[in-house]
């Protein structure tokens, strides 16, 4: 690295919102109903249920990594404590965490996606991490779903890498139609799609904790309808 490079790399808080490398980010199916049929998917070559959203998302050792360039001394903790001395996991089998880098404390929340034995737990974990991460910035663009800070033309949109600029994955259904809509169907109809596919109110909560204002208002419908389902169903 050339001193030049060296000086002008980002450190601290800054570092954290730099965009992560494309080979850091993975991506996974999420069918838009739980009971789509399977099929092999012409997107990822996966076998899952079809039509799907493919979400693009970091890992937590890639998350880690970039917390520890940031601050070596970085640390989480549990919101709450439980009367055995454990972490408190709310009803819904979520966890609140305080996630501190650089002196700065924000909160995330993670559960344990359907995961039940010792691996719910990590699982909480990494999906609280990365959530607070979110807030300060961390794959900020692969949470908005979309192009988070504008594209100079359609060309700098298509050629989006999920990490940089507009993501496909995350902007359109893969392989969907619905209602006349064509597969390059817009963000918020990809939003509806996972509000009304998830059967978990803490999924529910963090798809709509990723919104921004304006998503938010044109999604709190759909929101609502479906939160009262889930908590009707429990």
């Amino acid at each position: 690295m050339t001193a030049e490079a060296a000086e002008s790399k980002k450190t601290g808080l800054q570092r954290l919102r730099e965009p992560f490398a494309e080979h850091q980010i993975s991506t996974k199916p999420q069918p838009t109903k739980k009971d789509n049929p399977k099929g092999r998917c012409p997107e990822c070559g996966g076998w899952h249920g079809l039509p799907a959203i493919h979400l693009s998302y970091v890992g937590h050792a890639a998350l880690t990594d970039r917390l520890l360039e940031c601050d070596e001394h970085w640390t989480w903790e549990p919101l709450s404590y439980g009367p055995d001395g454990l972490p408190m996991i709310d009803q819904s089998g979520g966890m609140w965490i305080k996630l501190t880098v650089c002196g700065l404390t924000r909160l995330g929340y993670g559960d344990a996606q359907g995961k039940t034995g010792p691996d719910a737990m990590k699982e909480r974990i990494g999906d609280a991490l990365r959530n607070a991460a979110m807030r300060f910035g961390a794959a900020l663009d692969l949470w908005h779903k979309g192009d988070l800070h504008g594209s100079q033309n359609d060309d700098d949109e298509s050629a989006g890498s999920g990490a940089q600029g507009k993501s496909p994955k995350l902007a359109t259904l893969a392989s969907a139609k619905k209602g006349g809509e064509t597969p390059d169907a817009p963000v918020d109809m990809a939003i509806v799609e996972q509000m009304n596919s998830t059967d978990s109110v803490p999924e529910l909560v963090k798809i709509m904790s990723g919104l921004t204002k304006e998503q938010k208002a044109a999604v709190n419908e759909t929101f609502n309808r479906r939160m009262g389902e889930l908590k009707k169903a429990a």
